[in-house]
């Protein structure tokens, strides 16, 4: 009787982070709506209504979907026992108050704001930027807000309220690129060939494109310029091997290289190449926004808020695109494929396949007040995720036709995870790495236990006057010598606080990020992070190899300490063992035919061989690799 409650228990015991979670019966009200628009679609075209899939096939896709990893062969046991006709929306509710949540949101947000450690020449690194993102999916923040904070973003790098600096100071020298992001994430707009020239598939012309980059023109690190003169000096000849000239390199590059000035100029000189005949090359263009509710700014002076008038009419002056942009996106994220696809390329509800759908979700996100979690949660309501797995290709194209599932390879981070989880157990009971502050030199912590990096950072961005830099300097290097190089007060080296190492068996969300060449997630297609959404799910024979003789070998299938095999404690027949490993694995018991081909296996070679053999077979086999 225990089990029957427990999902119910664990739902109502967590405490989410962040916002709340709306009232159940807005949800449940939401969830209706659109099973509603389907159901409408449905009479439309003729179609039969799916049945409703399994609870094995239910629990197994609503934990990847909403955690991104497989249950715990107790989370399943503990689901498919249960009687309760509620238990589905009970498992729901756990899910989304679980750490999971965050750490698989993590990895969709980090894919989507390409946001990788460190920086090519420079040693510069995103990880307060990074901590900033994470922390701001785990409170729930809300996507407007989180909008907002990203695109208006200025100050210190290292300060946990200004660390959103790192969405513009991840792309210093490329302030184009990083607009053409901004307008692909958040508005669905393609305007990176606007750069050049007028966009031959669009409507967007360069002039056009040059008056939006005027927001967020002048882009400058907060005071460098005081540094100048001592950078220079010290870069000049044999100094620039001296270790005066490395500890410059902390202040040159870890804290003004990760700050930001100013507010967006409002204006932009076009590019000596300019091409046409509405403007002259090098003429003075003030910042007008294409589309949505106009705003402008002076061409005659710069002004100092630009990023925060771009934010605004992102967020609140282009009519329905940007809850319209984001709900496609979850759509896709909960139901597989969306409403209409590519996501970053908006397309006006009326030209969608179903625009009544279109406008409830985009309306729905607006309710919610962005708020990702409850969105995702409505979703996972309804009858329309439940729906049975559909192998046959969409009627709609380029677009979901809302009649089941279609089955999709697992992302690389979704099968790493799951895999830590047999490898492990539950890996979200392990909790998120700390932002690491300490200071470095040459590699190694210095003036441990008496400053880190948000201090340094805020006492040098503070200094007003190129004297008061050279003496802070002055002082800091002397503090570094008579501290020893890689010492603590006890002359026992330092372990650097919060670094994962590749190797680790955490969540993909704590590991380097990009994963480096020759990781599992590398191999199964995680993103490089150097463009928007650039992971896939291409299969290659890396794959298989590392499958059969690599990690899944050596850390799970071979390994007699790992989680997987300590379920098979107290059974007392082989076919018990094999009905754990199954649920352990995919979430369900085997069916008679599965159970007579394992049975003879183990009888062959034997209960620990065979039980291995079991294990590396149904690792390996599509339905784990597959989500339905």
């Amino acid at each position: 009787m225990m089990r029957i409650f427990i999902f119910a228990i664990l739902a109502s015991g967590l405490s989410a982070a962040g916002n709340a979670l709306p009232d159940g019966a807005a949800l449940k009200d939401a969830a209706r709506r659109i099973d509603e628009q389907v159901a409408a679609f449905y009479r439309n075209k003729k179609l039969p209504v799916p049945p409703v899939t399994d609870d094995a096939t239910f629990l197994r896709r609503a934990f990847l979907v909403s955690i991104g990893r497989i249950p715990t062969s107790e989370e399943s046991l503990a689901f498919l026992e249960i009687e309760d006709p509620a238990k589905r929306g009970q498992v729901v509710e756990y899910l989304l108050k679980s750490p999971g949540y965050s750490s698989h949101m993590t990895n969709w947000a980090f894919d989507l704001l390409r946001l990788t450690d460190g920086r090519a020449g420079s040693s510069a690194n995103n990880g307060p930027y990074r901590h900033w993102v994470r922390k701001a999916i785990t409170d729930n923040m809300p996507w407007d807000q989180f909008t907002r904070r990203l695109i208006s973003s200025a100050g210190d790098g290292w300060d946990p309220e200004t660390a959103a600096v790192g969405y513009y100071t991840r792309d210093r020298g490329m302030p184009l690129d990083n607009l053409s992001n901004t307008m692909r994430i958040f508005l669905g707009e393609r305007m990176e060939c606007a750069q050049c020239h007028d966009d031959p598939f669009g409507s967007t012309e360069r002039h056009d494109f040059y008056q939006l980059a005027a927001f967020t023109h002048g882009q400058e690190p907060l005071r460098r310029g005081l540094m100048q003169p001592l950078w220079k000096e010290l870069g000049d000849g044999e100094r620039a091997n001296s270790e005066e000239y490395r500890i410059a390199r902390i202040l040159w590059d870890q804290i003004y290289g990760m700050s930001l000035g100013g507010g967006g100029a409002g204006r932009i000189p076009l590019p000596g190449d300019y091409q046409y005949r509405d403007a002259k090359p090098g003429e003075i263009v003030g910042a007008r926004t294409p589309f949505g509710k106009s705003i402008r700014m002076s061409e005659k002076h710069d002004e100092n808020d630009g990023r925060t008038n771009l934010a605004e009419w992102v967020v609140a002056r282009t009519d329905v695109r940007f809850p319209a942009v984001i709900a496609n996106r979850m759509w896709k994220r909960v139901m597989g494929k969306a409403l209409y696809e590519p996501v970053d390329e908006y397309v006006p509800s009326g030209k969608t396949h179903h625009p009544p759908m279109m406008d409830l979700l985009a309306e729905l996100m607006a309710a919610f007040k962005y708020d990702l979690r409850a969105f995702q949660h409505a979703l996972l309501l309804t009858r329309t995720f439940q729906f049975a797995t559909n192998p046959n290709p969409s009627i709609v194209e380029g677009g979901d036709d809302f009649h089941g599932r279609k089955i999709q390879r697992l992302s690389s981070e979704q099968i790493w995870d799951s895999l830590i989880t047999l490898a492990s157990g539950d890996p979200d009971l392990m909790p998120a790495g700390p932002l690491d502050e300490g200071i470095y030199l040459d590699g190694k912590p210095v003036l441990a236990g008496k400053k880190a990096m948000p201090q340094l950072s805020k006492e040098v961005l503070a200094l007003k006057t190129e004297s008061e830099l050279r003496a802070y300097f002055a002082k800091l290097v002397s503090e570094i010598r008579g501290r020893g190089d890689a010492h603590g007060t006890d002359g026992m080296m330092m372990k650097p606080a919060g670094r994962r190492s590749a190797t680790a068996m955490v969540r993909a969300s704590e590991l380097p990020s990009p994963a480096p060449r020759g990781h599992f997630l590398y191999l199964f297609g995680a993103s490089d992070r150097e463009v928007v959404d650039a992971s896939s799910r291409e299969p290659n024979v890396g794959q298989v190899l590392s499958l059969m003789n690599g990690f899944v070998q050596d850390r799970l299938v071979n390994n007699t300490e790992a989680h997987l095999y300590q379920c098979l404690e107290g059974a007392r027949s082989d076919s018990e063992k094999i009905r754990r490993l199954h649920i352990s694995i995919l979430s369900r018991p085997p069916t008679d035919e599965e159970m007579s081909w394992m049975l003879d296996e183990i009888k062959v070679r034997g209960a620990a061989d065979g039980c291995r053999n079991i294990v590396s077979s149904l690792v390996m086999s599509s339905e784990f690799l597959f989500l339905q």
